[in-house]
């Protein structure tokens, strides 16, 4: 009898040990985190995107069906920066003063953020206006890469075909991929040697080597995502993205953050209470992942600090 006990004892004890590692292999990720719960900032928007942080701590994002752009200061208020924005998703601090934002209506602006003034950087190309700028990343010269997927877009196309560009610090726009499903998130390595593309309507997630600013080769299949139970063929992709000063990937997706290394290893997934849209580093240290993640806004702490980039555009 006592050798039976001993052996449930031991199987239990067992069985504790192996479900605490997996738990913390799925919770904690090495180096990365996160350190602490998913914290609820603010709710009850319909549809929240966009997240950018300033040097001066404040937060801005945008709700796309209400038409806003939001403001957290340093000292967590919240308010309205800008109404009508033209429905702006993807964002981005360009300098000090500047906001770089991508117009569901059709438009790459920018923004000051002292007067709000709006002025275009892009609103065709070819002739025709885009279908519906998604969003977009800067680079150390100043030229800004972005997607234009359909989503919001008028039918039929206005391009024919959903793509992303490079507007170089001159204003000339090129167009550098077509050929994916609905190119959505995009960002830069830290080095600027790679380009990544996030598409929402596959599960293979893209690289492409940056040869110079704006030029791009050979596409490879950076990483294929992780998919939520009972999926269907192609898969679902990401959304936004965004990335530390390790080169990390975290990646909006049905099932949370999936984190990745430069590599293409998929790291571990960060738990969010609702299905995020896309994500920025921000807070003390650069430190806290701040997520738009439908109808909330979501700090979570990590271990890891954000890559800043330094780019500024004309």
């Amino acid at each position: 009898m006592r050798n039976i006990r001993n052996w449930i004892a031991t199987t239990v004890i067992l069985l504790f040990m192996s479900a605490t590692t997996q738990a913390e292999t799925k919770n904690d990720i090495p180096g990365i985190g996160p350190v602490g719960k998913p914290v609820k900032l603010f709710t009850d928007f319909k549809f929240t995107e966009g997240p950018a942080f300033d040097l001066k701590g404040n937060l801005y994002f945008t709700d796309i069906p209400d038409n806003k752009i939001y403001k957290v200061n340093s000292k967590g208020k919240l308010s309205v920066f800008l109404e009508p924005s033209n429905h702006c998703n993807g964002l981005m601090l360009d300098g000090e003063h500047g906001l770089l934002a991508c117009e569901m209506d059709g438009r790459l602006v920018s923004i000051n953020l002292k007067n709000k003034k709006v002025t275009p950087l892009t609103s065709e190309y070819q002739g025709k206006r885009y279908n519906a700028p998604n969003d977009l990343v800067i680079d150390r010269s100043g030229g800004i890469y972005f997607t234009d997927p359909h989503f919001r877009s008028p039918e039929p196309l206005p391009q024919k075909v959903v793509a992303v560009y490079y507007r170089s610090v001159d204003g000339k726009v090129t167009r550098l991929a077509d050929d994916l499903k609905a190119p959505n998130g995009v960002i830069l390595s830290p080095d600027e040697k790679t380009l990544y593309v996030i598409p929402s309507m596959q599960k293979e997630m893209w690289a492409y080597p940056v040869t110079s600013p704006g030029k791009i080769g050979k596409g490879r299949v950076f990483c294929t995502l992780k998919q939520e139970p009972g999926y269907k063929e192609p898969g679902r992709g990401g959304d936004g993205l965004t990335v530390d000063t390790k080169g990390n990937l975290y990646i909006t997706t049905g099932l949370g953050l999936q984190v990745y290394s430069p590599e293409g290893k998929l790291l571990g997934i960060i738990s969010v209470p609702e299905k995020p849209a896309n994500v920025t580093f921000g807070g003390k240290d650069n430190a806290s992942l701040f997520i738009t993640a439908r109808k909330s806004l979501y700090r979570i702490d990590t271990k890891a600090k954000g890559h800043r980039f330094p780019g500024k555009s004309s």
